[in-house]
């Protein structure tokens, strides 16, 4: 990517915290290869359209994320009625998953001096009676990417919160599914994706019977860290060289 100048490369990549700048988390890992955005732009049919969808599934995603951080505060939040779903889903989820969350660590900004980088932790932790960080995404799936990312956070908080020891990603989805088939569907960013099975075929001719839309909670646990660590200070080296002469202006290097 190409920035108009070192300004605007600065805001877009990182943080300026205490009077010194700090690329974040988020923009370092995007160096690693997404060949699944490959096949979403071929079916998409143009970058534009594409962007368009992207974009309004980042809205999307943050609205979920208010909504869930809400809740976690003890507070009822206000939000759109396509979100009920996947609110009362997780009020559900919370009913006999017993997570314990302290309201200043929600959305806490950090930098690990030693490696100079930044990023914005969703929330820590203590679910099970472990200590560690909660990252909420609203993807369609768990990605191992995902594993860089939190990887990073708990190497940056560990010498602050010594009984960090883990990681959990709590998926965050909704879909409607067909009465008389298998299919699924996923509505996200203004684009239906349906995923259809053997049995959908003659369902497919003739339309599928769509049931309203259900939440989606899935938390699943990382406690082995230090590996995917590893890989994003292999992913940061990568990051710098493509952006060395950015990182230069901005007195980074």
């Amino acid at each position: 990517m190409w920035y108009k100048d070192v300004k605007q490369f600065k805001e877009v990549s990182g943080y300026e915290i205490d009077g010194k700048w700090y690329p974040r988390v988020t923009r370092i890992i995007s160096i690693k290869s997404k060949p699944a955005l490959d096949i979403f732009y071929e079916q998409v049919g143009s970058i534009s359209a594409a962007k368009e969808i992207t974009n309004k599934s980042a809205e999307e995603g943050t609205k979920v994320h208010e909504a869930i951080e809400a809740i976690m505060k003890g507070e009822e939040p206000v939000y759109e009625d396509w979100l009920k779903p996947s609110v009362t889903a997780f009020k559900n989820f919370l009913s006999f998953q017993n997570i314990k969350v302290v309201p200043e660590h929600i959305e806490r900004r950090f930098v690990h001096p030693d490696e100079r980088y930044a990023g914005t932790i969703d929330t820590l932790a203590t679910i099970d009676g472990k200590f560690g960080v909660l990252d909420i995404k609203t993807s369609a799936a768990i990605y191992r990417d995902y594993n860089m990312q939190t990887a990073a956070y708990i190497a940056a908080l560990g010498k602050e919160f010594p009984k960090l020891t883990t990681r959990w990603i709590l998926r965050i989805d909704q879909t409607q599914s067909c009465a008389k088939c298998k299919a699924t569907m996923r509505t996200k960013g203004g684009r239906e994706k349906i995923k259809t099975a053997s049995s959908s075929k003659k369902c497919e001719a003739e339309g599928h019977e769509w049931q309203d839309t259900k939440g989606i909670i899935e938390l699943k646990e990382f406690p082995f860290w230090r590996d995917d660590y590893g890989a994003f200070l292999a992913a940061k080296k990568l990051w710098e060289w493509e952006n060395d002469y950015w990182l230069r202006q901005a007195g980074y290097l």
